[in-house]
């Protein structure tokens, strides 16, 4: 079995059993983290389905002044748009809930990323949803990134990877933030 091959099998794998162990939880967590503490401007993302909930951090980042950019996609990549909260300006396509409004170009300003995974190893890689947009989106936002995954979803053993592949700083689940030696 080759290397792509593997990686979509463990996706529908731990997507089966994210939908059987779902229990919604908060990641408010990650808002004590000096990185999350300290950043003007947070890309984060609206999650859905049983995917760990955004919901509540991104109301606290809002409410404490930051400035929020959430994905949107365009054809192969990711581009950020500044969200207010308000839920008129989101767009459903497919399941995903997108900003609308004009994209930001200069990301210089990033201080921290809030990315969705499936699975993170203990080496802080992740494994998405298989189209690669994080791991395109990535390395062009110098801020701190950090994932969110169900306590069960924080591996021991390592995830399969490739060249492209994007390690995280940190990951945190509901009760815990881990920090990777980056």
């Amino acid at each position: 079995m080759n290397q792509n091959t593997t990686k979509k099998v463990m996706r529908e794998v731990f997507r089966k059993e994210r939908v059987q162990e779902f229990i919604p939880s908060d990641f408010k967590i990650i808002l004590e983290c000096p990185e999350i503490m300290e950043a003007t401007t947070i890309c984060s993302y609206f999650s859905y389905a049983q995917e760990p909930s955004t919901a509540e951090i991104n109301a606290a980042f809002l409410q404490a002044g930051k400035r929020l950019l959430l994905p949107r996609v365009n054809g192969s990549i990711i581009e950020w748009v500044q969200w207010s909260g308000d839920e008129k300006q989101l767009k459903v396509t497919k399941k995903l809930s997108e900003p609308l409004g004009q994209a930001v170009i200069d990301l210089s300003d990033v201080g921290a990323v809030i990315t969705p995974a499936l699975r993170i190893d203990r080496d802080g890689y992740r494994m998405g949803q298989g189209g690669g947009f994080y791991d395109r989106a990535l390395p062009a936002l110098a801020g701190w990134k950090i994932g969110l995954v169900h306590e069960s979803e924080l591996m021991n053993e390592p995830l399969p990877r490739e060249t492209h592949d994007i390690p995280l700083n940190a990951a945190a689940t509901p009760s815990s933030v881990v920090r990777f030696n980056r």
